[in-house]
């Protein structure tokens, strides 16, 4: 895929930031020394751990040059490192891994979870919010269109969908014993928007990008208007032109 779009991706920076306010305010941690911040994107979730804890140690993790250049300016503070968080590892045991909308990204992220949460200190915690909104319109909308467009064989190879997230029980299966205390919900946010053409500009920094990246330039102007059309439907707008997107979250706090 081609690199993330920060400017874009910050367009929707209040509302993408809030379920990282709201991950963090589960967080049962007074004054951890050591903090990761993975799949940091353009640093919104770095800033808000700096400000949190601000005697901690706090490192962002992403492998998006364009992301970690945008986290750098807006949380100076913080230190930024590349990497693949398929693999990545700590150098020493942390007080906190947090990742808000990033391991969702990462295949078979059950088993990266449980990697990450033997890398914890005593006491250290492990912070996670995923999306879990590929039953949504939204994306149900954009699956259709890969498939029954004249690139549909074109996004096959490229195995564009990312895969849905496992039931709670299954992380909490998984998890609960790598833990003495895990706690896991959903919430579901409803986003006021300005019609279809403004869910498109909300998912093209997003689920969009893998279904775009491997079109024609004149393929994509295609796509977006068949997915544009078929969202009109999904979303009926108010008579101000307002439609609400539903996105549901994943979220699982586990402690050591």
């Amino acid at each position: 895929m081609s690199d993330w779009r920060p400017g874009l991706y910050l367009k929707f920076a209040d509302e993408r930031t809030r379920p990282a306010r709201d991950l963090l305010a589960q967080v049962p941690l007074q004054d951890p020394q050591s903090i990761y911040d993975l799949g940091c994107g353009p640093g919104n979730s770095t800033a808000l751990l700096v400000e949190r804890f601000p005697q901690a140690s706090v490192t962002g993790i992403d492998n998006s040059p364009a992301m970690l250049d945008a986290a750098r300016i807006a949380c100076p503070s913080a230190r930024f490192l590349d990497d693949d968080l398929t693999d990545w590892m700590p150098d020493w045991p942390p007080a906190l891994l947090f990742s808000n909308a990033a391991l969702q990204w990462v295949p078979g992220h059950l088993g990266v979870l449980e990697r990450l949460a033997g890398t914890l200190g005593e006491g250290g915690v492990l912070a996670v919010q995923m999306p879990d909104n590929l039953m949504e319109p939204s994306h149900r909308l954009m699956q259709e269109v890969a498939e029954q467009g004249p690139w549909s064989e074109t996004l096959r190879l490229a195995s564009a969908a990312r895969d849905p997230l496992p039931a709670p029980i299954v992380y909490y299966r998984r998890l609960k014993p790598l833990f003495s205390r895990l706690d896991i919900w959903h919430t579901t946010y409803n986003h006021p928007l300005q019609g279809a053409a403004g869910i498109v500009e909300w998912v093209k920094s997003t689920g969009l990008r893998p279904y775009l990246d491997p079109l024609t330039e004149c393929e994509r102007v295609a796509f977006l208007a068949d997915y544009e059309s078929r969202l009109a439907e999904a979303y009926p707008e108010d008579d101000r032109g307002t439609v609400l997107l539903r996105f549901p979250r994943l979220f699982l706090v586990g402690q050591r």
